[in-house]
């Protein structure tokens, strides 16, 4: 089903990943608030990775905070490109939007595919760069 035809029901109902620390590459990622708290107060969030318009697996459960580009904002595999906390960041163009049905967020990044860290307190996204890598 593509997640335009969507309702929250369905989003709720994909299947979580296999192993919660394995990382998921993705095109864009749904944010689905709990009712549930994190111990921080504020609202746990899931999200449903999706490819091609469709749902891929559920993941997190207990994240409270997004990490856009990861903890920092360096962007992903900073370490290895760059052996130091980088002096400047390239921009990954990340846009928010509503979906028509469910009336829940979609997260994507203009430059790329996107990569889903493991399932902690705190969820890490990374834009991967892939497209106009320039």
């Amino acid at each position: 089903m593509y997640v335009n035809e969507m309702t929250r029901k369905d989003f709720a109902a994909v299947p979580w990943r296999e192993n919660y620390s394995d990382k998921v590459e993705c095109d864009f990622i749904v944010i689905l608030p709990q009712r549930s708290r994190h111990d921080s107060g504020y609202r746990n969030m899931d999200f449903v990775a999706c490819r091609d318009n469709e749902p891929v697996c559920r993941l997190s459960g207990c994240s409270d905070v997004i990490h856009v580009d990861g903890t920092g904002g360096y962007g992903y595999n900073w370490l290895a490109e760059h052996d130091r906390v980088p002096d400047g960041v390239r921009p990954s163009g990340w846009s928010i939007d509503c979906l028509p049905k469910s009336g829940l967020l979609r997260m994507w990044s203009t430059r790329g595919h996107m990569v889903c860290a493991g399932a902690f307190s705190s969820f890490e996204i990374f834009a991967k760069h892939d497209r106009g890598n320039k």
